[in-house]
């Protein structure tokens, strides 16, 4: 029995979920010959430094579909990817799609495959932060409701699913695969990158942060509160941020980017390599990134997570994550400097064994060989 798959990418976060995946279907190629796919990048992050740098550096194979649909408002980025993406299904009939994460472009793939009553497989399903006003949340959901097969990373996932009415037989848990990608590309990450070298780092002696968060970006004065934060912690810690577009755009906007690069060292955004060499030698990481929570944990470096909540309360519970509303630099600030006098959070393993890839494919094989013989 053939099988072709349809993985669908557009953003840093789908880039590294996918590599797993890939290399576990590429491994099941071995004994399931007739198993194919192909890939579709919407090209929702499209620079270099927040896409082809991905691509390079964790092998994953040149897209077979590349959308180049580019920035913009939720509604047209979201509908011409349906409509794009559409038409690939059409010529390319796969048996299922693969939708990966909450982005825009997980939706799309995901909504452009029910219309054609094409199963989906939803990668990191059942996440929840209960707010609806959050984009990624919106996605989340109408992808877990769209899909056949929902791969949970924690049980948490899995009992939200179950409260949503979803079956028992649908959802599956086989744990986180970012995690599956930090053991597949660390070793290499250490002996590959120079990023220390490069900005003049050592361990321990930088406190690494991210800003890329529509709500923290969308007006100035809320990105001022969070950067003035790092400002104050960079009298008595050196700060290293990479910079999103949208954020370097911002304060670009505003005649800034000046004003804070004089306390903190700004560099572009970083390669998955990179970023894994940071994360690990960081002294702690502040993010509003959920990628970077969970890479920071694999890496045991502590986090502090500039949001209302987060959908990873398995690293609160460690005491690993630390969550720090960005509702005023000083509290911002108080925040920084009591987590970093904080011991250490506590051994666990949540998210897994680092095999979720294989188990994924493997179920995805079984469904499709069983639908086949219905």
């Amino acid at each position: 029995m053939k099988i072709k798959l349809c993985i669908v990418v557009g953003a840093r976060p789908n880039f590294i979920k996918a590599a797993p995946i890939i290399t576990a279907i590429k491994k099941y190629r071995k004994e399931y010959k007739e198993l194919t796919f192909f890939l579709i990048h919407t090209g929702q992050h499209y620079d270099e430094n927040m896409s082809d740098v991905f691509f390079k550096e964790m092998g994953i194979p040149k897209p077979d579909f590349q959308l180049s649909i580019g920035s913009g408002n939720h509604g047209k980025q979201t509908g011409e990817m349906i409509e794009k993406i559409e038409e690939i299904l059409l010529k390319e009939k796969p048996d299922l799609l693969v939708s990966i994460g909450d982005t825009n472009s997980t939706l799309s793939g995901a909504l452009a495959a029910a219309k054609l009553h094409i199963p989906i497989a939803h990668v990191e399903a059942g996440l929840r932060l209960f707010n609806k006003n959050i984009p990624e949340e919106v996605n989340r959901l109408l992808t877990d409701h769209l899909s056949a097969l929902l791969f949970v990373p924690t049980k948490l996932g899995k009992d939200n699913l179950l409260k949503e009415g979803m079956k028992n037989n649908t959802v599956f848990q086989y744990g986180d695969i970012m995690y599956d990608a930090t053991l597949q590309f660390d070793k290499v990450a250490e002996k590959k990158s120079k990023v220390l070298k490069t900005l003049g780092l050592k361990k321990d002696e930088f406190i690494l942060v991210t800003v890329h968060r529509a709500e923290n970006t969308a007006h100035i004065d809320q990105l001022k509160t969070i950067l003035d934060s790092f400002v104050e912690v960079s009298a008595n810690h050196k700060i290293v941020m990479p910079i999103h577009p949208r954020t370097k755009n911002l304060l670009k906007e505003h005649n800034l980017l000046d004003h804070y690069s004089a306390h903190i060292q700004v560099t572009d955004p970083l390669g998955y390599m990179d970023m894994l060499v940071m994360e690990k030698n960081a002294r702690l990481i502040v993010t509003d990134s959920g990628g970077v929570q969970k890479e920071a944990f694999f890496q045991q470096t502590p986090c502090v997570t500039l949001f209302e909540n987060t959908a990873w309360v398995e690293l609160v519970d460690l005491g690993w994550n630390n969550i720090v509303p960005p509702k005023s630099t000083k509290f911002i600030t108080k925040n920084i400097m009591d987590v970093l006098k904080k011991k250490k959070g506590k051994a666990g393993s949540p998210y897994g064994k680092g095999n979720a890839a294989e188990l994924m494919v493997e179920r995805i094989i079984t469904f499709l060989t069983a639908k086949h013989k219905s």
